[in-house]
């Protein structure tokens, strides 16, 4: 078997529950493909050869002796640089943390340890998640696989590449305000953020506390599900961590979606470039082909969004960077220093202003979801770009151009997945999202895996 690479998680378990293909033979597989193509791609800030393989040997030895654990045994995962590892160099893209070595791991990173996955490194990142293009003046930017000259999109923008490259079956991610849905749009894969405290962001850097999101990046809804099932439900170590029923969302997978109703938001039809916008009408006209019932809706709270997502993601990253932005300001990458320390400028009153907005919008979407099951939309307004010479505004116009159409499902904590629509005329990928209700990860990942088996007939 000589495209390892290419396999999703669902094609390789069954190889390595049969024992016809070996974990150790994945792992240096991947582990040779990132050695000749990552130099190029700048998805790793810190490769983990020996250690990998030596997990590698362990999970080959279980199988071998019949303790086969599940779906992710044995297959190798990469993990956003801003996650926890006991050991292991945990950096957040950033240059001040270049020496922390944390002394425990992120709950999602114990999780897939113990369901036995395969670390293969920590991912790049846009610093401390502060950003949407993945430009890191300390560890060097993202390269989109479909073109080194363009952004991966951030902040999880080495987990987009990793995966576009074909470099990992799996990766982790955050998301704050887009970061986990802006790389998989840019990069051509699957990315879902779940709904708030479904998966634990315990261990894992704070950006902003009430906006942060964990989850999984992958090559197929499929494999996102196998991961969500691995990654979801209550800890007791992080506050916002919420008790619910333990899913399955395999069974979500090939269902049929005749007669769901889905929903536009005509505030999403604004400002999109040309080519977005042609690619999202012709995705719209193939979820109606594939019999689910399409109508545009006003949700008139979506136009305060970007305001209250500002707010208070600024406000709370200048809060829980306070110390190192009054010390130490001149070690951050300024384009995140600009984004942050704006956060000292906002007052009481807009938060709690911010805060008020966040709750109308939330019943507003309560409302919305009484009448339709999904909400549609782009990801990013325009097309994947190249890298620009200034890279503090470039950063800053994209997450302006961006939070109108990812910031509400942030807000709101409703789960989110982005899936690709195609390419652009530089051949570069593009997608968009389904917005459900809260918990309703099952109807994104029916809808999500029928878009994709049509997309590959």
């Amino acid at each position: 078997m000589t495209d390892l690479n290419s396999l999703t998680v669902n094609e390789l378990a069954p190889l390595l529950e049969a024992k016809q293909l070996s974990p150790v033979e994945l792992t240096e597989s991947l582990l040779s493909r990132i050695d000749d193509i990552d130099p190029a791609v700048n998805a790793f800030i810190t490769p983990l050869h020996k250690s990998a393989l030596n997990q590698a040997r362990i999970a080959e030895d279980e199988i071998m002796k019949g303790r086969y654990k599940g779906f992710l045994h044995g297959i190798p995962i990469g993990i956003k640089d801003n996650f926890y590892t006991k050991g292991i160099k945990t950096t957040g893209g950033s240059k001040l943390l270049l020496d922390f070595i944390p002394n425990e791991n992120a709950t999602v990173v114990e999780k897939l340890i113990d369901a036995g996955s395969i670390i293969l490194g920590k991912l790049n990142m846009h610093e401390f998640g502060g950003g949407l293009t993945n430009t890191n003046p300390f560890f060097g930017n993202s390269r989109n696989p479909w073109d080194l000259n363009y952004m991966t999109g951030g902040s999880s923008g080495g987990s987009g590449g990793a995966l576009g490259a074909g470099l990992i079956p799996l990766a982790t991610g955050t998301d704050t305000f887009g970061s986990i849905r802006v790389p998989a749009s840019m990069c051509g894969v699957y990315g879902l953020k779940p709904t708030y405290g479904l998966v634990s962001t315990y261990g894992i850097l704070p950006l902003s506390w009430t906006l942060d999101h964990a989850g999984p990046m992958a090559r197929s809804v499929e494999d996102l599900a196998l991961m969500l099932n691995v990654i979801a439900g209550y800890d007791s170590k992080q506050p916002g961590s919420i008790k619910s029923p333990k899913i399955d969302y395999r069974n979500s997978l090939n269902q049929s979606v005749n007669g769901l109703k889905i929903g536009i938001p005509t505030y999403f039809l604004k400002e999109l470039d040309q080519e977005v916008l042609l690619l999202f009408h012709h995705a719209l006209k193939k979820l109606q082909s594939m019999g689910a019932e399409v109508e545009e809706i006003d949700i008139p709270e979506l136009t305060m969004a970007p305001y209250a997502g500002y707010v208070i993601m600024t406000g709370e990253a200048a809060t829980s960077q306070s110390k190192w932005l009054t010390t130490q300001g001149n070690d951050y990458a300024q384009d995140v220093r600009s984004l942050f320390k704006t956060g000292f400028l906002t007052t009481a009153l807009q938060y709690v202003r911010a805060q008020q907005v966040r709750r109308l919008l939330t019943q507003a979407f309560s409302k919305t979801f009484e009448k339709i099951d999904i909400i549609v939309g782009p990801v990013v307004p325009h097309a994947t770009q190249r890298f620009h010479t200034n890279f503090v505004n470039q950063n800053l116009d994209i997450i302006k151009r961006c939070m109108p159409f990812t910031s509400p499902a942030n807000l709101t904590g409703t789960p989110s997945l982005s899936v690709p629509i195609g390419f652009d005329s530089h051949g570069l990928p593009a997608g968009m999202q389904f917005i459900a209700n809260h918990l309703s990860e099952d109807i994104l990942i029916k809808l999500g895996n029928a878009w994709e088996r049509q997309d590959n007939l």
